[in-house]
């Protein structure tokens, strides 16, 4: 039995406990929930309904709490129901119904976890959307890891994703990398505001390979702007697939400009009386919507700003059809959410249809110490650092594994460790482990067999596990929820470890030349179903699943 199905039974009761109260049912929600309790003494699942729901319906709690367990006792599979405190309801189910979840997961396989929480959702997921100045440094590579972690979340339960990588090929960023390309083809130091690291001299050179004749051209650094940002943005776009991330859409600001898609946003703002003129410019008053001050949108020169561009790029994501904006953004990016749920209002979309996910800071760190400098960018760190000092896996376990708003120190001494000190190691250990054994299993002929004994399955150690197998779905659905995809690597973790204690306690095959019994057809079912869930955990999160190690 799932939490999902004993959860429709506990409401099944209540409203059976409310028929036979005289009660009025118009109070019940229209969904619950049950929760594992952290003392197992206390029973498989806990349910605080009775509490929820009593005094909307004018009765005392733990009275409707007795009602309501008088009901669920006689549901099949329910074991015994305790009443706690104030009415709290405390349910063991019999072993046969908790060991059915084993079979249910390997019937599932790859699409155990999915569910539909976040069904009919459109969402636009945007993230790393760095500009192509320079290789992907260490604070985007986070959002490469976490973005596409939660894409996946969001997609097994239930949303339309699209991914997407914003970046704009013009501007003084891009003016300033032209010219530093330039000057490391001319062999001249490189300019006030310019980029440095090797990468400069990298793409310098493979410019003038393609182009020999460009140092003589009429506006050399125009060619090198061209033909610079596409080979640097080509190098990003393959460091990130290598990396796992993929992109379903790569978006350039250029392509709003060519479209008159500015014009056409401001146009709409001002039709919504949101759009003034002061001292020669064009301006959003955004300060009606929260923000500090009001934002100029086409300056006294005539030329739009950035934040225009983000007026209108946000309307062509909500005209493209997604009802759920989430933008990811970096730890010194604070200042721009008041400004862009401004714009979210401005063009008269309720509040949470864009969410702003603010990351913060990472560090390598190497011997207890920070590792400040890359060999190739000179002044930071780079994803390919990352990579090569702790490996893919690693990098997108580590990365993902904390909660986005807090800082990460990423030790490349644990990372790098083949031991249970390595978060990462440890899960993926365990998926093989249970290869391991389904392996020796058919070397020595033991079948799991169609079906097998459930209730056989009575060790506390099996029950421990059997319920870490079945909270999964719940997990994957609260982690999209709150777009906090650390929540699957910890539960990742916590079902590692469940099963490694089951493994220690729980004799799955048989010694020597005894026959196989019932029972070690039904644990073989247990590792199975182990293997499905860790397997598809690690997929949630980019990582491979390795079946030996």
């Amino acid at each position: 039995m799932t939490p999902e199905t004993l959860a429709e039974k506990v409401l099944s009761a209540t409203r059976a406990a409310f028929e036979a109260l005289a009660l009025d049912a118009a109070v019940l929600p229209a969904v619950t929930a049950v929760e594992r309790p952290r003392d197992p003494k206390h029973g498989d699942y806990a349910s605080n309904i009775a509490m929820q729901t009593a005094k909307k319906a004018g009765t005392n709690p733990r009275a409707l709490a007795e009602k309501i367990a008088e009901h669920l006792a006689e549901t099949e599979g329910v074991a015994k129901v305790d009443i706690a405190g104030p009415g709290f309801l405390n349910i063991t189910l019999d072993a046969a119904a908790a060991g059915e979840i084993a079979g249910k997961i390997v019937a599932a396989g790859p699409v155990y976890g999915d569910n539909d929480s976040m069904s009919g959702r459109h969402v636009n997921l945007e993230f790393v959307s760095a500009n192509p100045t320079g290789p992907i440094h260490i604070g985007a590579v986070r959002w490469a890891a976490v973005g596409d972690a939660l894409a996946r979340v969001m997609r097994a339960s239930g949303a339309k994703v699209t991914s997407e990588y914003y970046f704009n090929d013009a501007g003084s960023q891009i003016d300033n990398f032209s010219a530093s390309l330039l000057a490391s083809a001319r062999g001249e130091e490189t300019p006030e505001n310019g980029y440095g690291g090797a990468y400069i001299d990298e793409i310098a050179a493979e410019v003038v390979k393609n182009r020999p004749d460009i140092l003589d051209a009429e506006d050399p650094r125009e060619l090198f702007r061209k033909d610079g940002v596409d080979l640097m943005f080509a190098e990003i776009k393959s460091d990130l697939e290598e990396f796992g991330t993929h992109f379903d859409v790569y978006f350039n600001e250029k392509d709003l400009h060519d479209k008159g898609e500015l014009d056409a946003a401001v146009e709409r703002l001002g039709k919504q009386g949101h759009i003034f003129e002061a001292d020669g410019a064009v301006w959003l008053r955004t300060t009606t919507f929260g923000d500090d001050k009001d934002r100029v949108v086409k300056n006294s020169r005539g030329g739009w700003t950035y934040f225009a561009a983000d007026c209108a790029y946000y309307l062509d994501k909500r005209e493209r059809g997604f009802d759920k904006l989430v933008l990811m953004l970096g730890a010194d990016h604070h200042g721009y959410v008041g400004r862009m749920q401004a714009i979210s209002q401005a063009f008269g979309d309720e509040p949470g249809t864009l969410e702003i996910l603010i990351g913060q800071l990472v560090n390598l760190l190497r011997d207890g110490k920070p590792v400040r400098l890359s060999k190739r960018a000179g002044n930071m760190i780079t994803l390919n650092d990352v990579v090569e000092a702790i490996g893919v896996d690693a990098s997108r376990y580590a990365l993902a594994r904390y909660s986005a708003d807090s800082s990460i120190d990423l030790d490349i001494d644990l990372w790098t460790k083949h031991s249970s000190d390595n978060p990462v190691y440890y899960v993926q250990y365990a998926h093989s482990r249970t290869h391991g054994v389904l392996r020796n299993a058919a070397e020595r002929g033991v079948e799991k067999g169609e079906s097998y004994d459930a209730s056989l399955l009575t060790h506390p150690r099996e029950s421990d596990l059997l319920k870490a197998l079945a909270e999964f779905p719940s997990i994957i659905a609260t982690a999209a929820e709150l777009r906090e995809p650390h929540r699957v690597a910890r539960y990742a973790e916590e079902l590692a470890a469940a099963y490694h204690r089951f493994q220690h306690d729980c004799r799955v095959l048989p010694v020597g030349d005894e026959a196989p019994t019932d029972l070690n057809r039904a644990r073989l079912w247990v590792v199975d179903a182990t293997r499905v869930v860790l397997a598809n955990a690690l997929g949630l999160l980019g990582v491979s699943a390795p079946e030996r190690m």
